[in-house]
């Protein structure tokens, strides 16, 4: 860069289109970057979350972005008040820059400890980068990035927090799947999702998600109109076998959430998930039903350790075998969850992408 700017926060529509366009030249021609929704994006900024450009001081270019937001519930689940950065983008002589106006625009807030991110708009929904399997493709609700991102991020000071994982797992045919009773006699079924009871289910799954992720250390609450914002349009793209739940005696005690991997189709429309392409991706939606991506999974605190995610694995393995699905994919891991990496590797699969968000005290 032969000059800076400061950050200049996205006010109107042209802004944002320039906020959008970002990713369309720092990854041109990059099909393993998967861009995220831009209707997303343009919903977060109506609703006001602040959204920032850096640009070039001497031609005007936009080579940097970010948002700057800030969670009282992290807050008090970090116990430390956090400035949080996500959409994080940049070309390679934007880093130092950009990090340089993310600490001073910390700084004006006067309240703030610790910078955090990049999440969108909270780990427990997206964001994060990679730190190795950069030859294997991103997939839709995680990162891809380039080598250079973890060199910006690691010379400018910031350290890793959460290291985690993301898997992927061939799909063969398994073990026929059998429930039957538990040893006090309590009855297990698994039940699987269906789109005309999308809203109840989902309200479902929203109460295991909450008390099974409780006890991670970046976990918020999700809350129903979180849930609603975050699962808008999933049914259009849901296949109904690939989520399941699991109950004992009548009562919901594990989820497993899997959607097909449109990744080449939002890849394709530059994440513009619009009417028109939702309608052409309609048209063409068997063809991406050969990959899938595990969004997320949980069993209750006081049913874990009893096998029932196992007995939901398998329920999936079968299913994804039946509805001729290959391959598995799976949203990140941590490595002090050896338990649920355990569960993939009984799947035949291997880490694919290290993972990792960053922290940097202000």
């Amino acid at each position: 860069m032969t000059g800076r700017r400061g950050l200049e926060r996205v006010v109107d529509r042209r802004g944002l289109r320039e906020f959008l366009a970002l990713t369309d030249r720092v990854y041109a021609d990059e099909p393993r970057f998967v861009p995220p929704s831009r209707q997303q994006v343009r919903r977060w900024w109506r609703e006001g979350v602040p959204m920032y450009l850096l640009r070039d001081g001497a031609t005007g270019a936009v080579v940097g972005r970010t948002t700057l937001h800030t969670d009282a519930a992290l807050d008090a689940r970090f116990g430390r008040r956090c400035q949080l950065f996500g959409l994080t983008e940049f070309t390679d002589s934007a880093a130092r820059p950009l990090f340089e106006a993310i600490v001073t625009a910390a700084h004006a807030a006067g309240d703030r400890e610790v910078l955090f991110g990049p999440v969108a708009l909270l780990p427990n929904q997206s964001g994060g980068v990679i730190t190795s399997g950069y030859a294997d493709r991103g997939f839709i609700d995680s990162a891809w990035n380039p080598p250079r991102y973890v060199t910006a991020y690691e010379s400018y000071g910031f350290r890793r927090r959460f290291e985690s994982d993301t898997w992927i797992c061939p799909v063969s045919a398994g073990e026929d799947v059998d429930l039957g009773t538990d040893p006090d006699g309590a009855e297990l079924v698994v039940h699987r999702g269906d789109v005309h009871r999308l809203a109840e289910q989902l309200d479902l799954l929203r109460e295991l998600l909450n008390a099974s992720f409780a006890q991670l250390g970046y976990y918020t609450e999700i809350s129903a109109a979180q849930l609603r914002r975050q699962t808008d349009g999933l049914a259009y793209l849901l296949d109904e076998s690939l989520l399941l739940y699991l109950t004992r005696a009548g009562r919901p005690v594990g989820f497993v959430l899997c959607v097909p991997d449109i990744s080449e189709f939002v890849v394709r429309v530059r994440g513009n998930l619009n009417l028109v392409n939702q309608l052409r991706l309609l048209a063409v939606r068997r063809r991406y039903r050969r990959e899938a991506v595990l969004i997320v999974k949980g069993v209750l605190p006081e049913c874990q350790g009893r096998g029932y995610q196992r007995l939901l694995s398998a329920a999936l393995r079968h299913n994804l075998h039946t509805g001729g699905y290959t391959t598995l994919r799976s949203t990140y891991v941590g490595r002090d969850n050896p338990a649920s990496a355990a569960q993939y590797r009984a799947l035949g699969g291997r880490p694919l992408h290290g993972y990792t968000f960053y922290e940097k005290a202000l």
